[in-house]
């Protein structure tokens, strides 16, 4: 499992306080949840580890699973939300994802609801290896889609501005897997790929992957002469992909998604400079730069696709000197929101 450690402890405890506090902000309760600002739960570094172990504030009524949910506390009737449903890596759980794309510290700013759930299987990526909680089809799906009906009926289909799939690592690839099957097909306007999962694919740095048991990097995986690109979603939406520079061996400059939607050549935007690091990393076996260090400040690059066919949005972006661990800078995080704010949506209110 990722685990949590480092700075901004005291910030984090004084967070952690003030969400008892009279001040915090609340809202009428959602789904049993009542509406706090700053998120509840929220935490930073080892603050982080005790709360690992909480699964969320809300409940799937039809399986009893727990997941988080936090939304704007200053809805008023009537109000458009931009709804992500955010899907955590193999190994981790919805707390560790939550504090890894925390969408949610701009709940208010650009009315976000994000729910963000666990995963029920835990099963060894190899013979002989510990479990890991991965997400499965017939263990978990009915659950993502089940979250997703509670969140239109809570705030009304009309209210749905967008609904985007976000997620990190093999979160990413369950939401590539998912995103145009019979029951999503008709209602997801965006995906968000963390960590692996373009569309057009970025070539995998050979040493990806976890440290060995000593901490030295891993073997090198044998990688094809020749990859066979997977063909393109057979449903349209927008598309934002995210990846740590030593993650890839380089970026492609052109995205087949971006061609089948006429958008123009990339355009690269000005850089963003976080001087904040990120909440969690994986830092049991942080270390290794391929797979991730303790959080820290970045810079990263933005290359998005213009003029795409009915606005949808192409993007990519790569956080320079980092792995696939590092929870995401808060101003690379907002970045990300932006672009996701800005992309059409509709879907929920005139499904095809």
């Amino acid at each position: 499992m990722y685990r949590t450690t480092g700075s901004r402890l005291t910030a984090a405890a004084a967070a952690i306080g003030a969400l008892s506090a009279a001040g915090a902000a609340n809202a009428k309760d959602v789904l049993g949840v009542s509406c706090k600002s700053p998120p509840p739960a929220h935490c930073s570094g080892e603050a982080c580890v005790p709360l690992l172990a909480d699964r969320g504030n809300a409940t799937d009524p039809k399986t009893g699973r727990k997941f988080w949910l936090d939304y704007p506390c200053d809805l008023k009737p009537g109000d458009k939300v931009v709804f992500i449903l955010n899907i955590h890596g193999a190994g981790s759980i919805g707390q560790w994802q939550r504090h890894y794309f925390p969408a949610m510290d701009y709940k208010d700013k650009y009315k976000l609801v994000v729910a963000t759930p666990t995963a029920a299987t835990e099963r060894p990526f190899a013979p002989g290896q510990p479990g890991v909680r991965v997400w499965v089809a017939d263990a978990d799906d009915e659950h993502l889609q089940n979250i997703t009906n509670l969140v239109f009926d809570a705030f009304g289909k009309q209210n749905i501005k967008s609904f985007w799939l976000a997620g990190h690592s093999q979160g990413g690839a369950t939401s590539h897997r998912i995103v145009c099957s019979d029951f999503f097909k008709n209602k997801v306007d965006g995906l968000l790929s963390l960590s692996g999962g373009r569309i057009g694919r970025a070539e995998i740095n050979p040493r990806f992957g976890p440290p060995k048991a000593d901490g030295s990097p891993p073997d090198p995986r044998p990688m094809p002469s020749a990859m066979t690109a997977p063909p393109l979603p057979a449903c349209e939406f927008s598309h934002i992909f995210e990846t740590g520079e030593h993650e890839v061996v380089s970026l492609p400059a052109t995205s087949p998604l971006a061609e089948k939607l006429g958008c123009a050549a990339r355009v690269e935007e000005k850089d963003i400079a976080d001087d904040q690091p990120g909440y969690v990393w994986d830092y049991a076996r942080q270390g290794y730069p391929v797979w991730g260090m303790k959080a820290r400040p970045g810079q990263a690059h933005v290359w998005v696709y213009p003029k795409c066919q009915g606005g949808r949005v192409v993007a990519d972006i790569e956080r320079l000197d980092k792995g696939h661990t590092e929870g995401l800078e808060p101003h690379v995080t907002e970045a990300i929101v932006k672009l996701m704010v800005a992309a059409p949506g509709g879907k929920a209110q005139h499904p095809s």
